[in-house]
């Protein structure tokens, strides 16, 4: 048996060859990002576990199943690898004031981390794309944050994928909503699975969340949140849609679509597709008004949404579907002989100097094997090195790529020659 330790069940090396495909997306990402006025922040991995359990709720099951949570040993305190993200946002605006300088459109991305089986499209460590409004009381940011995500399949070239939105209300429309369901599910207690038992009390509208199939005839007789709305939430609901249908958006109402976090109240929403098999979801949000004051803060809206990037990587990584292609270097350099070191380490970092690409041979070897390396590098030129051209301080220049006799030339020579066909690199430091 062999001893090589393995990664952790769950959790994935992204491989060379795989890289090129997550440093597209992210690519688009940032543009599309930019595009609406959204900037970057960065968040910590590792977070207090108070503030999952004040943001998410205590009876979740990310809270109460999926947390990796642990002891900090020097100061006994409890410890959280972020679930998601929204709650280290708000917590981050709140520490740095963020707020004072008014609304506030900010993204992150990263790893998240749950406790989970792993399954395809449902990972033990997995990333997400995470965008915020914070201050901004809608329902135009919520119609924003929907366009903006039919912009993205757009320029991501995805088809398939269809919103589906509903409405949670206002707070004093979920709590009288919230009794009529707790009598409800009382009256049919013993068709409940044992997380419903658990939860009638304590979060029942976790309960038409469950993906348990035995529980789906309850759900579905179950009232409909929608006859407790009051009319601002009806309007808030209402102005959304007219938003949505004055860009051509398609969207579905999905009456029990409640989402699996606490903190959300008004519009709630998921991008969804048939191809990933259970984890139909690639991208969900919502509003979250009373978050910020939840966590310590001044009353202020918010809502957001996250995406799984693994799961839209599948769905980019389709068969039919045309990958982007690894960028290859500008020049692999080759060197050998007496001497030659110094001058191809001088010529390396001078080319790179003038914004090239150049892998500098390293190992040793004959000219000959260096040179199969160079071709398997992919890159257009290699460029060699021998005792004459260190003596001359010169280089030679073959072409791997396309027709043409090698050359030996000066650097500013060399420079020229592999710069043609990249615009935009000449005069680059």
């Amino acid at each position: 048996m062999s001893d090589t330790i393995q990664a952790i069940r769950g959790m994935s090396d992204v491989l060379p060859d795989q890289a090129p495909l997550w440093e597209w997306f992210e690519d688009t990402v940032r543009g599309w990002l930019r595009d609406y006025g959204y900037r970057n922040m960065r968040l910590p991995i590792v977070e207090k576990t108070e503030l999952f359990v004040r943001s998410i709720g205590e009876v979740t099951d990310i809270v109460e199943k999926e947390m990796y949570t642990f002891v900090d040993h020097l100061n006994g305190e409890s410890l959280t690898l972020r679930p998601e993200g929204t709650a280290s946002c708000v917590r981050a605006a709140l520490q740095h004031n963020l707020l004072y300088a008014g609304p506030q459109r900010v993204y992150y991305t990263g790893p998240m981390f749950r406790h989970e089986r792993p399954q395809k499209g449902r990972y033990r460590q997995f990333h997400q794309v995470g965008v915020e409004a914070l201050g901004l009381p809608g329902p135009d940011v919520d119609a924003e944050h929907m366009a903006m995500c039919a912009r993205l399949w757009r320029r991501l070239e995805l088809d398939g994928i269809r919103l589906e939105i509903n409405t949670l209300g206002s707070p004093e429309s979920r709590a009288r909503y919230r009794a009529r369901l707790v009598k409800y599910l009382e009256s049919r207690f013993d068709e409940l699975d044992e997380d419903g038992r658990r939860r009638i009390h304590a979060n029942p509208l976790r309960v038409l969340d469950s993906k348990n199939p035995a529980l789906q005839p309850l759900i579905g007789a179950a009232p409909r949140l929608y006859d407790d709305l009051d009319e601002d939430s009806l309007k808030h609901f209402e102005a959304l849609q007219t938003i949505l249908r004055a860009l051509d958006i398609e969207y579905e109402i999905r009456p029990r679509l409640v989402r699996g976090l606490d903190y959300y109240n008004h519009t709630v929403f998921e991008w969804s597709t048939d191809r990933l098999g259970a984890q139909a979801a690639v991208c969900a949000g919502g509003r979250y008004d009373g978050l910020i004051a939840q966590l310590g803060g001044k009353p202020a809206p918010g809502c957001g949404f996250a995406m799984g990037v693994e799961r839209l990587l599948a769905l980019l990584s389709e068969p039919e579907r045309a990958q982007p292609p690894a960028t290859p270097p500008d020049a692999y350099l080759a060197h050998s002989g007496a001497g030659t070191e110094r001058h191809a380490w001088r010529m390396a970092e001078a080319l790179r100097d003038a914004g090239l690409a150049v892998i500098l041979h390293c190992g040793g070897g004959s000219f000959k094997s260096q040179l199969r390396k160079a071709d398997a590098s992919g890159a257009r030129f290699a460029v060699i090195v021998g005792e004459a051209e260190a003596a001359a301080e010169r280089v030679a220049v073959k072409p791997l790529r396309e027709l043409g006799e090698q050359v030996t030339v000066s650097l500013a020579g060399a420079v020229e020659m592999l710069q043609a066909g990249r615009p935009g690199l000449a005069g680059r430091r």
